[in-house]
């Protein structure tokens, strides 16, 4: 009997604790379990909004070139090529939002803007073998964006290009080829573009840049664990990731080259189209897109201190 009652009461004990731990996790964490993580629990910062407090954008809405008005051509968009299809998501919208997740000629992808680090990346949705659906878990690490999916609330490191937590912990989401540009350029380029709506479902100011300011100045909102001086920490850089391997092409680099510039990125042909700022991508042979994206010099340079860096 007394054998018995200790098993239990240990049991118990561990029953209790066990819980008490995991509550504990999921309370400080948006409600999100962080049991195992990937990166480090205590530099899992909350951003300030709860889970979903910024709103995902999950059915978005489109108009035509020549309705979007209200879109000036110096405004900056996320621009998609696929399958015949173009759209354009305008960096406006997205500030208020940090995700769309969208079809374009058939991919579901997921379009993304963490204005913490100036990143504009856009992923596969399927790229885990089933469609996902992602949200804000109104969590950052090293001053970038958490999303969390729907399906099994695992966590998603937007710069770290996985899941950090949950059921997919260390899965691999795929990157998607995109373009940054000014509306003026991408319109101009492709005449018969879709662009995002500002009929969103949500009442934000469209016109106003909650940031605003804030990519002049060189002081970060939250800490990140490295940094480096050889750029301003808001200098935009175009990351290409080719043969697998990444490259970095600060601005200000592209800027005294002649571009379109040809170089090699893990082995492979690339050329890298830069018109001062304005439009931004890369492509392979034949003019074939190759997946890269945008950022801050210092969000990257957190997550990849050793990436190759172009230099002219």
């Amino acid at each position: 009997m007394r054998k018995t009652y200790l098993k239990s009461a240990v049991g118990l004990a561990v029953l209790f604790f066990s819980v008490s731990v995991i509550s504990r996790a999921l309370d400080g964490f948006n409600g999100f379990d962080v049991t195992g993580s990937l990166i480090p629990k205590d530099e899992i910062m909350s951003g300030g909004p709860p889970r979903d407090g910024i709103p995902a954008i999950l059915n978005p809405k489109f108009e035509k070139a020549d309705e979007a008005d209200w879109l000036g051509d110096g405004d900056l968009v996320t621009g998609i090529n696929h399958n015949g299809v173009q759209k354009a998501y305008p960096l406006r919208i997205l500030v208020w939002h940090e995700a769309a997740n969208d079809d374009v000629g058939g991919a579901p992808v997921l379009v993304t803007y963490c204005p913490l680090c100036g990143s504009t990346v856009v992923y596969r949705r399927d790229s885990t073998g089933n469609t996902l659906t992602f949200c804000i878990s109104g969590l950052l690490y090293q001053s970038n964006v958490l999303f969390y999916d729907h399906q099994t609330k695992s966590l998603w490191s937007q710069l770290d290009l996985k899941a950090v937590s949950g059921k997919l912990k260390g899965q691999k989401i795929g990157l998607f080829p995109s373009a940054l540009a000014t509306w003026g350029q991408w319109k101009q380029k492709h005449p018969g573009t879709l662009v995002l709506s500002r009929d969103t479902g949500y009442s934000r100011d469209y016109g106003r840049d909650p940031y605003r300011g804030y990519e002049k100045n060189r002081a970060l909102m939250f800490p990140v664990r490295r940094t480096s001086d050889a750029y301003h920490p808001k200098e935009k850089i175009l990351v290409v990731v080719a043969g697998g391997a990444t490259k970095a092409y600060p601005f200000s680099e592209l800027k005294k080259a002649d571009t379109p510039l040809s170089d090699g990125v893990g082995g492979q042909e690339v050329t890298i189209h830069f018109n001062d700022g304005t439009y931004v991508s890369s492509t392979g042979p034949g003019g074939i897109p190759v997946k890269s994206f945008v950022t801050f010099w210092f969000a990257w340079y957190a997550f990849s201190p050793d990436t190759e860096v172009y230099k002219r």
